[in-house]
């Protein structure tokens, strides 16, 4: 109505008795209490619970927050979140990564930057220090 597109946020639960064989994919959001064996493509927001478990090739949503367990290669586009009672076990693609004390994670981390930014060396940051070290070692 007066052309503007409307969106509509739609969520998909799967309660913990939950147990699908096969990849999901889902349109909105997702809640995942339940057992999921392959790949989970998620469009929007995704929440594992503690008695959640997925266990796949990959696992993708825009931002993720884990409190269950995860074998899968898990990409965020935007924040993940591995809370306290979290279990990963997979390599991990993320804008953003939060990771709370007492969470367990095995993998490899890769934050990706949309523009990658080098670390200043010394004489970018401290250009006052340059020249010194001669006179120190002297």
């Amino acid at each position: 109505m007066f052309g503007r597109k409307k969106t509509s946020s739609s969520l998909t639960y799967l309660n913990a008795t939950s147990e699908i064989q096969g990849n999901l994919n889902v349109e909105g959001d997702l809640r995942v209490d339940g057992v999921v064996h392959g790949t989970v493509h998620v469009k929007g927001d995704m929440e594992l619970s503690q008695t959640g478990l997925i266990e796949g090739a990959e696992l993708k949503a825009h931002n993720l927050i884990i409190h269950g367990v995860v074998k899968a290669r898990v990409v965020a586009e935007g924040r993940l979140t591995l809370s306290k009672t979290a279990r990963l076990e997979g390599d991990v693609t993320a804008q953003s990564l939060d990771i709370q004390i007492g969470a367990c994670y095995s993998g490899h981390i890769d934050t990706a930057l949309d523009e990658m930014r080098a670390l200043p060396t010394a004489s970018t940051r401290f250009p006052e220090l340059m020249g010194q070290e001669d006179s120190v070692r002297n």
